[in-house]
């Protein structure tokens, strides 16, 4: 595959998995809102820790998503014989692991390390979206415990 044809599909790609984050974080922030705040601290734990869970399981589902959106292209582009090789690969790649002991061929090798930098920006953009949950829940029982 040219080059031009690789960086005109990872581009397609990335465009794809980061629409698919904001839609992701725009829905966990949305149902993260909408959980009321308890008045009493004990309630105040259970309530905020849930609301942690719920934001990392969302966030690890987003990122199990755009993994199989790049795992489905590669199966689509046929450079991976079977669906558990083109997981494996897009996981490990996506996560930045890279193990090396699947790779991809020479001449499609350009959108592996796309995906590569993918992962990398939205795993950053979730830690930030993450920390920010978690310290706006802090700040709400600071505030609780104050009176």
């Amino acid at each position: 595959m040219s080059l031009a044809a690789q960086l005109f599909i990872a581009t397609g790609a990335v465009a794809a998995t980061v629409i698919v984050h904001l839609a992701g974080l725009a829905a966990l922030l949305a149902i993260l809102r909408r959980h009321r705040h308890a008045t009493r601290m004990v309630v105040a734990l259970v309530v905020n820790g849930m609301a942690i869970l719920l934001a990392a399981f969302g966030l690890f589902a987003l990122h199990a998503i755009e993994i199989w959106l790049w795992a489905a292209l590669y199966r689509l582009l046929g450079i991976f014989p079977g669906l558990e090789e083109a997981l494996y690969f897009s996981t490990s790649t996506y996560v930045t692991i890279g193990y090396g002991d699947v790779v991809l061929p020479a001449g499609e090798r350009i959108l592996g390390v796309i995906e590569g930098a993918n992962g990398i920006i939205l795993i950053g953009w979730s830690t930030a979206f993450f920390f920010s949950i978690v310290d706006r829940l802090k700040l709400l029982e600071r505030n609780l415990q104050k009176g």
